[in-house]
């Protein structure tokens, strides 16, 4: 699993708005182009989607699980089905640090070909970098 922290010029309240709005990735994600949501729990909150991904030299449609127990503190999401990824699970955590907020993102990433490792967890760094730099673009914005 890789992970990286960043902090966002932002209070917690608004970091979790924009990360919990799952519809919205692709304006802000350049990897996201695409989520069609499939399931929601009884608070309205997103429990399953299929999102369309592009990052790097991957590109496939995951259907993905979404855990809010954590809220809003975390969320954690589990991959379910895809093309070509074996594996997609992750965390977004987050800390209030008042006027600004720190956001870790973790994630694990399998494929189906013979990739080496390390090509996986260099793919997973920068998938993690990317988003959370423009997760801190949007929300600074």
């Amino acid at each position: 699993m890789s992970r990286s922290t960043i902090v966002i010029e932002a209070p917690m309240s608004k970091v979790s708005e924009v990360l919990f709005d799952l519809e919205k990735y692709p304006e802000w994600s350049d990897s996201i182009t695409k989520v069609k949501v499939s399931e929601r729990d009884e608070a309205g909150r997103v429990t399953g989607a299929t999102l369309t991904i592009a990052a790097g030299a991957l590109k496939d449609e995951v259907s993905l699980t979404y855990n809010w127990d954590g809220a809003p503190a975390r969320l954690e999401f589990e991959l379910e089905d895809a093309n070509m990824l074996t594996k997609m699970d992750g965390a977004y955590i987050l800390k209030d640090l008042g006027d600004e907020t720190e956001v870790t993102y973790e994630l694990s990433v399998g494929v189906s070909m013979p990739i080496p490792q390390m090509m996986v967890t260099k793919q997973e760094k920068t998938t993690i970098d990317q988003a959370l730099a423009q997760l801190k673009e949007h929300c600074e914005g």
